[in-house]
């Protein structure tokens, strides 16, 4: 009997029972980020750009830590599809150890990477000094995003988006407490600053580890009679490698690529206006969480069917979720529009960020639709065991705007602008390419 079974019944019921939980939780989760954003802000914006700085260091745990979560729950799904779950529980064990060996990497080696890695993009004084204390400290926690994200995926292959959702409002709440608590040292703690910010999330991170190990246990897939069971194997790591590293490295490509975002805003633009993107990106996050849901539901809906052989359905989740995604970023669109001004005067009152910032997300909104088709393509490719498209896709959205970049921003003198509307330029190109190949991937498959 499948656990949570993806294979039948209401497409559309599915959709929402996975994607809206989903979409819930990360918008706690970016609240959550916006809280940090709101209580930097209070200590300067030097603070503020320190953490917008620190961005694309950071997301590199989120990518890795997600390409763990991706392929565990492509796998998992799979596994769910075809009625096995012996070898559920062989994938949850070895993506549970996997996390472990990763979190501990990146814990280790901090010290000796986070400030060049800052130094890289240019940053120097005060900005550079919050950034790389901010930064390190969370290198120190991400043992428990990448268990998160693990535990995460085992129940996303299920359709259960839930316990997530429910720890992450959980955590948003918590972090209300603990960064006031932290960083100006109430209660007689120490004044901690950015690296109260950063000791935050660690806590809440920490929390959610066990909350959601206990979910796992207690899930309609999970037997703890088969966990004992299963081994450490080579080969199942190297699946789940296989799987998760094109994810990995597309999130991943994502973070390099704001570092070149960021080296051009910093040429045309300074501090003010690299704080005025970092607030903008939390905006903008806020806008596109129904996406993330979405992705979600894609890549567990389409896993299982491909596990049980449903191609019909595999080609109609997509059509659904891609009809929802274009309806909601069109409204997006509107709110970003009439609200960009009093939605950046939340976190930075100062009349040049304001105006930077409003200059970023009206010309952004150009592009919120071009997300939808582009994430459910990779997200579909991940469901039917073809990730590295992800890879080559993320290369191309991040690598070569480069050039568009020089070219916009120099040659044609338009400076900051032309990196805001060469993010739109290359976004939209890879929607034409993303269809074309996944177009091409579905004709191929067969499952004789």
């Amino acid at each position: 009997m499948r656990a949570n079974d993806l294979t039948s019944g209401s497409l559309s019921g599915h959709i929402k029972k996975i994607a809206i939980p989903a979409s819930i939780g990360f918008f706690f989760n970016t609240m959550f980020n916006v809280v940090d954003s709101f209580y930097a802000g209070q200590l300067g914006t030097d603070a503020l750009a320190g953490l917008a700085l620190s961005f694309p260091i950071f997301f590199l745990i989120i990518a890795v830590s997600g390409g763990v979560g991706n392929g565990t729950s492509a796998l998992s799904a799979i596994a769910i599809g075809k009625n096995n779950i012996k070898e559920y529980h062989q994938l949850a064990l070895n993506a549970v150890f996997l996390a472990l060996i990763i979190g501990t990497v990146f814990g280790v080696t901090a010290p000796f990477t986070v400030e060049p890695l800052f130094r890289l993009i240019g940053s120097s004084g005060e900005a550079l000094r919050q950034g790389v204390s901010y930064t390190q400290t969370i290198f120190f926690g991400t043992v428990f995003f990448t268990l998160n994200f693990t535990f995460n995926g085992l129940l996303n292959s299920q359709g259960n988006t839930k316990p997530f959702r429910n720890y992450l409002i959980a955590g948003f709440f918590l972090n209300l407490i603990l960064d006031p608590l932290f960083i100006f040292g109430w209660f007689g703690l120490p004044a901690l600053g950015t690296v109260g910010v950063a000791l935050a999330t660690i806590v809440v991170q920490a929390m959610g580890s066990f909350y959601l190990l206990y979910e796992v246990s207690k899930s309609e897939a999970f037997e703890w009679v088969l966990l004992k069971e299963a081994k450490i194997s080579l080969q199942t790591i190297k699946d789940l490698l296989q799987q998760g590293i094109p994810a990995s490295l597309n999130s991943a490509t994502i973070a390099l690529g704001v570092f070149v975002i960021n080296y051009f805003v910093l040429l045309y633009g300074g501090d003010t206006t690299i704080a005025a993107y970092g607030v903008s990106l939390r905006i903008e996050q806020l806008i596109l969480l129904p996406t993330i849901g979405l992705n979600i539901a894609v890549l567990a809906i389409v896993g299982q069917n491909y596990g049980a052989g449903n191609l019909d359905r595999i080609l109609e989740v997509r059509k659904l979720t891609t009809k929802y995604g274009v309806l909601i970023m069109a409204l997006g669109m509107v709110i970003v529009l009439l609200f960009a001004s009093p939605l950046i005067r939340i976190f930075d009152s100062s009349p040049a960020v304001v105006d930077a910032g409003v200059t970023y997300l009206r010309i952004a909104t150009l592009v919120f639709i071009a997300y939808i088709p582009l994430n459910i393509s990779v997200s579909v490719l991940q469901g039917i065991k073809k990730p590295n498209f992800a890879i080559y896709i993320g290369i191309f959205r991040q690598l070569f705007p480069f050039a568009i970049f020089y070219t916009l921003g120099t040659i044609f003198g338009l400076g900051v602008l032309g990196v805001w509307y060469g993010i739109v330029f290359i976004n939209w190109l890879a929607v034409l390419i993303s269809v074309w190949y996944t177009n091409r991937e579905l004709k191929k498959i067969s499952f004789s």
